[in-house]
């Protein structure tokens, strides 16, 4: 997906919440799988998300391997070296 591609399907999402077709919920939902697909479509690249302590847990990156989203998380975070990352579904 391009990125006028992405910007159109967010307008949308926002218009069809605007008319009162899609509650907040399900515009929450499809903006961020818009975000993911967009995101990860770079060189085929995943979104991945860190569980552990506060100061990571819930942060998701995309990265081209979980070794890579690890650093990234790392870089992101001071002070925690202990996490676990899952590859997120672009459709949740």
């Amino acid at each position: 997906m391009d990125r006028i591609s992405a910007l159109r399907n967010v307008e949308d999402a926002l218009t069809e919440f605007e008319d009162g077709e899609i509650d907040l919920g399900s515009m929450e939902i499809r903006v961020r799988s818009i975000l993911r697909t967009y995101a990860t479509s770079f060189e085929e690249r995943e979104a991945y998300k860190a569980s552990g302590p506060p100061p990571v847990d819930g942060l998701v990156v995309v990265a081209d391997s979980p070794r890579d989203a690890r650093e990234r998380i790392q870089n992101l975070v001071d002070d925690v070296d202990r996490f676990d990352i899952e590859t997120v579904d672009q459709h949740k």
